[in-house]
């Protein structure tokens, strides 16, 4: 048996390797390729300082808000190395983002509140974004009617709303399905509901809130995955919680080609795309991207989910037929 020196066991036993770091991940299949090589390796340090501090979930989930909010300011500016600064602070809060999650799988200190209140917080970062970004457009085209810039920017707040809910939705349904359904967060309305009016405001008013601002989400989510909600209705019908592998490794196979549309509907992407219009000056570009170019991929990519959710629902069918 081979011997190691006490220094050599401590680097082996604090030297983070792909699979510790890949414990931190949802999983692999819908995680996408910038988070896989930047924000996952260098949330993992981060989450394990977090951890060793005694650090929560969303403690640092709401400094990462902070920070987001104070990226989205300097946006305001039109000067390149203000704004290159707030794409500093805006990484800086994604990655912290990615740490609350890793650093509450890695304690188990899960929570529905910390999941509402990391949605939220990503919220509250583009609200502050998409406002100086509209401050900034009013100032650089004082010939166009501000109501037209609002009405603009607001068309590009609720195609982001939109888009980012349904990607994260059926990410959910794909850890649900396929990976482990410990690990999805695929809630139902009808049981945030139960819970929002079961809560007292008089005794738990954040948690209230937070239930309700949760509960519009997931309503926004079953409203644009209406085959899915059947599909998922039988499932839970004919297997219940013991999910048989043929439908796993059928709905991996239909779905999987998807992850990486979805990964166009999140923040990576129109971080990259608003960097650009930013630095560039072109602010105007970033909304019309988001209105027009995304919002396309989010309605192909919908009616191609909707159409694999009704053939799922076919094969569900067939098996029980069989049986």
């Amino acid at each position: 048996m081979a011997k190691f020196t006490a220094t050599e066991k401590y680097i082996e036993m604090n030297t983070f390797t792909t699979p510790a770091i890949e414990s931190t991940y949802k999983a692999r299949d819908v995680e996408e390729t910038i988070d896989i090589y930047f924000y996952r390796p260098l949330g993992f340090w981060i989450a394990r300082a977090c951890q060793s501090l005694g650090i929560t979930p969303n403690v640092v989930t709401i400094v990462s808000i902070f920070i987001g909010v104070a990226g989205g300011h300097l946006l305001y500016y039109r000067d390149f190395l203000t704004n290159v600064w707030g794409i500093a602070l805006w990484i800086i809060a994604d990655t912290l983002d990615s740490v609350d999650g890793q650093l509450a799988r890695m304690t188990n200190h899960r929570s529905k509140i910390g999941r509402i209140l990391d949605g939220l917080g990503g919220n509250i970062m583009f609200l502050s974004i998409y406002l100086h970004l509209f401050a900034r457009m009013v100032e650089t085209y004082p010939n166009v009617a501000w109501p037209l810039l609002l009405v603009l920017t607001l068309a590009g707040g609720i195609s982001h709303s939109l888009q980012s809910s349904l990607a994260d939705y059926y990410r959910n349904a794909y850890l649900k399905f396929v990976v482990d359904p410990t690990k999805s967060e695929l809630d139902q309305s009808d049981q945030v509901r139960s819970e929002y009016r079961s809560t007292s405001f008089a005794r738990n008013p954040l948690k209230k809130i937070l239930l309700r601002v949760y509960l519009n989400y997931t309503v926004q989510q079953e409203a644009l995955s209406k085959t899915f909600q059947t599909l998922r209705k039988r499932v839970e019908q004919e297997f219940g919680t013991n999910i048989p592998s043929w439908f796993s490794d059928e709905y991996r196979r239909l779905n999987k080609p998807l992850m990486k549309y979805y990964a166009a509907l999140t923040t990576n992407t129109r971080m990259i795309v608003m960097s650009i219009c930013v630095l560039a000056d072109v602010v105007p570009v970033y909304f019309v991207t988001e209105i027009v170019g995304i919002n396309l991929v989010m309605i192909l990519v919908t009616m191609h989910q909707e159409q694999l959710s009704a053939r799922l629902i076919e094969m569900v069918d067939e098996q029980k037929v069989v049986a």
